[in-house]
């Protein structure tokens, strides 16, 4: 008798109220494991691919339910580090989820995706209600000093999910005199503009939260000097990337 082999999650983190990662108040799972190496990244102790705790997805709906009285206009959004790593824990949960009636949303950069495992990626959007898919920098060089990986994969992905019409929050991360230049950010609004699938916008201020950790885990953190954007910068930057979005209000 074939029995189906269990599929765990190596879990980072749970956040049990969070608020700022889709729709109403959140369970927030956050899997360890990234293929980038953001100069910004505020949970520098995600990128390790090392076994943390594992979970299965009837474990993480149980922990879920403590609090689902919370979660009536929310839901179960997956983050990291990269979730998409673990796709196989992903369908699962998702699946689970959905058959609980549980909105779920992934929280991720795409930098894992690639054409060769199309079915496996089109299989977990049958089950999943959002995408926050943030695009770290549109150009490809400058992507590559920031995260050390190129954003071909990260491009792609946001094309197949506008293929599948998939509802889409692109983000972007704002750091002065890396990702706030003005020919930059017309050039991401330029690939926004060919995308019919986008229900939001959100620029998101660079901030130096993340330092501490960095320091207790005995790295350098290289943009220290680097000032947060000032608030008409982001403003700036929202009227670049957003007026006169043409889909945003047709699909929300």
């Amino acid at each position: 008798m074939n029995l189906s082999k269990t599929v765990f999650g190596n879990v980072h983190s749970i956040e049990t109220f969070g608020a700022f990662d889709g729709p109403g108040i959140r369970y927030v799972l956050f899997l360890q494991g990234c293929p980038f190496q953001c100069q910004y990244c505020h949970n520098r102790d995600t990128w390790s691919y090392e076994k943390n705790k594992q979970m299965t997805a009837d474990e993480v709906l149980s922990d879920f339910e403590k609090y689902s009285h919370f979660y009536r206009k929310g839901g179960i959004t997956v983050s990291g580090g990269e979730p998409l790593l673990q796709i196989h824990f992903l369908i699962e949960l998702f699946r689970k989820a959905k058959e609980r009636n549980i909105h779920t949303c992934l929280d991720t950069s795409g930098g894992s995706y690639h054409t060769k495992n199309d079915a496996l990626f089109m299989e977990l959007m049958t089950y999943t209600d959002l995408v926050l898919l943030d695009i770290k920098h549109i150009d490809e060089k400058k992507h590559q000093s920031l995260t050390k990986s190129s954003n071909q994969p990260v491009l792609a992905f946001a094309k197949l999910l506008d293929q599948l019409q998939k509802k889409v929050i692109i983000r972007h991360v704002l750091v002065p005199t890396i990702t706030d230049e003005e020919e930059d950010l017309k050039h991401l609004r330029r690939f926004l503009n060919t995308l019919t699938n986008v229900v939001g916008i959100e620029v998101l201020p660079y901030h130096k939260a993340g330092i501490k950790k960095w320091n207790d885990l005995g790295y350098t953190y290289e943009l220290e000097h680097i000032s947060e954007p000032t608030k008409d910068m982001v403003k700036r930057a929202e009227a670049i990337l957003m007026n006169d979005y043409l889909f945003l209000s047709l699909l929300k």
